[in-house]
């Protein structure tokens, strides 16, 4: 007999006189102490499952068993993390722990209980915070309080649904390795939800797929082979790990892929200029500003970053939070800005979009120094910040009609409707922004940025808010349509695969305040790339290990010896030269 036992598992929802089929058949079976992940796609019901273990929610049909005895509710034996923190805001961190130690352990006196809230505090690093309500913590701290607080009960299970997924990447590394410290120490039982195939594979002793429903089921299991404690650094280079990684990753995209695109391929895009650029044919009056701004300077030097500076006025003095950023990008280029959460890497993004004075120093777009916003720089926000009123088509119309007036009313919306076409929602233009999912919000997005035909796209975190495998395919879409259009682009992001992925040049910013470019590494990979692709490229884990090193060097604030960096950089000239000779003999065979 298992430990936890799942057998012919299924759940329906009823809306609206329509049956939704969620889950189907799903069987499980977990071993006591043993470290569960289950990766899946947005909607495949992950949450549901981990909400039928935990007896919140009831199936329709077979059994969840914990200990050979039939889940029929909620219960302390079963401690649950969701990706929400739920806390009191009244009440402090001890209080929050608190409440749920009094209510499962009525029968102890107040000291002993008191031990067990202490206890749960130190083990996630609070103890120093413990008088603190969430108001005065940081998101990680929150769900540190989260994590104690299912502690506290002293669960046989801990079932952890996406706790991580909303946290910067430097907070989230720093709570897996509490996660698996807990885990070494407390030896739980523990089922991970989560969407982050890395973040599985640190973890986890085995990984089971929940592929994508309606009617979810589980996918074929990966077992995890490799010793504790893990060290994800040492990871990037580890044979097994990088196997492991990408054989999930295939399947988890073979999958995704089996989902389908409503792209309508036979569309195409109307030969119309938008307004600057039609002033080139001199067909129409425009002010001499619209002129200007037509004439391309010089296509080397495109982009200009001089001396840039961000200073901002405190109660303590000024504060320089960006200093002395400069840099060059050539028309065309697509550039990553990467660096731990505070590095400035959105204010540069601000400064450039016109929406965040410069405090010293300059940018210069096409010949032209940026002083303010304008239609010229398109933006795509973690939240692409849609009109909720209107539908899909309107959002992305909404800008097309200001840039191309002189365009006749079926090339604008043909315009609208290839665009939105190409990032996958040919089926879904008359939905209103308020209904669709965020995936789908953040692809209107990138289609009404695409669609105005700037000179610069510049996207702060554009999936951030996105599981990691809706990322994947809106990562996808991305470099589709920037395939097609060639825009000059810069992204900041948190995410070491998406840097890659997406630049030719990676520019990674060292720690703030006083931020500024760190190293800059060109990403010589052919294009056009896809994340198969990318994991097959013998010089993929090159660039993925010199980024993760950098930002280890980087990582709690640290200000490394420029050594460091120059060390960096020649550990991973050796491993190129390497690969190089690999390829050489390999060709010569």
């Amino acid at each position: 007999m298992s430990f936890l036992d799942l057998k012919g598992v299924s759940k329906s929802y009823r809306s609206a006189g329509e049956t939704t089929h969620v889950l189907k058949d799903i069987n499980l079976e977990v071993a006591e102490r043993e470290f569960v992940a289950i990766v899946g796609f947005s909607g495949s019901g992950k949450t549901t499952l981990i909400s039928m273990i935990a007896g919140l929610v009831e199936a329709d049909e077979g059994e969840i068993t914990l200990k050979g005895a039939a889940i029929k509710g909620p219960s302390p034996d079963r401690g649950v993390v969701f990706q929400n923190y739920s806390l009191m805001p009244w009440l402090t961190v001890a209080g929050n722990i608190g409440l749920a130690v009094d209510e499962v352990f009525k029968d102890e006196d107040t000291r002993t209980r008191q031990i067990r809230v202490d206890d749960a505090i130190d083990m996630v690093g609070l103890t120093h915070a413990k008088d603190r309500r969430p108001a005065e913590l940081s998101g990680g701290m929150r769900q540190r309080v989260a994590v104690a607080r299912a502690l506290a009960m002293s669960p046989e299970i801990l079932l952890l649904d996406e706790p991580l997924s909303a946290l910067d990447a430097l907070t989230r590394a720093k709570l897996q390795d509490e996660i698996e410290q807990i885990w070494e120490n407390d030896q739980k039982t523990v089922i991970l939800i989560t969407n982050d195939v890395d973040e599985a594979v640190l973890l986890a002793d085995r990984i089971i797929p929940l592929n994508p429903g309606p009617g979810a089921t589980f996918g074929p299991e990966f077992k995890v082979d490799i010793p504790r404690p893990r060290d994800r650094v040492e990871m990037n280079a580890m044979p097994k790990a990088i196997e492991l990684r990408s054989a999930i990753t295939s399947y988890l995209l073979e999958v995704g892929a089996e989902r389908g695109a409503d792209v309508d391929g036979d569309l195409i895009l109307p030969d119309v200029q938008p307004i600057d650029l039609q002033a080139k044919r001199k067909s129409i009056e425009l002010p001499k500003a619209y002129v200007e701004a037509a004439q391309t300077v010089n296509e080397k030097k495109y982009l200009e970053f001089v001396n840039l500076k961000k200073i901002y006025p405190t109660p303590k003095g000024p504060l320089t939070v960006v200093d002395g950023f400069e840099t060059r990008i050539d028309k065309g280029e697509f550039i990553t800005l990467i660096g731990h959460s505070g590095c400035g890497k959105s204010t540069v993004l601000s400064m450039v979009a016109g929406l965040n004075e410069i405090s010293d120093g300059g940018i210069v777009l096409d010949g032209r120094e940026i002083d303010t916003a304008g239609p010229d720089r398109a933006v795509v926000f973690q939240a692409p910040s849609l009109m909720p009123w209107m539908t899909a088509y309107e959002n992305v119309a909404l800008g097309v009609e200001r840039v191309y007036p002189h365009a006749s009313d079926a090339e604008r919306r043909d315009i609208v409707e290839y665009y939105l076409s190409r990032v996958g929602l040919a089926d879904a233009m008359t939905k209103m922004a308020a209904d669709l999912s965020n995936g789908m919000k953040q692809r209107v997005g990138i289609a009404r940025a695409f669609a105005l035909s700037p000179k610069l796209l510049l996207l702060d975190e554009p999936f951030g808010m996105l599981d990691s495998l809706t990322r994947w395919e809106l990562q996808e879409v991305l470099m589709d349509v920037w395939k097609r259009t060639q825009v000059t682009a810069i992204c900041v992001t948190h995410d070491v695969d998406e840097a890659i992925l997406l630049a030719d040049k990676c520019v990674m910013m060292t720690n703030g305040p006083n931020a500024r470019i760190g190293n800059i590494m060109e990403v010589d990979l052919p294009r056009p790339r896809s994340r198969k692709a990318l994991l097959e490229h013998p010089d993929y884990y090159r660039y993925r290990q010199e980024l993760l090193d950098f930002l280890e060097a980087y990582e709690g604030g640290a200000n490394p010896d420029p050594a460091v960096l120059e060390a960096i950089k020649a550990k991973s000239a050796a491993s190129a030269e390497k690969n190089a000779q690999a390829a050489s003999l390999q060709a010569a065979e």
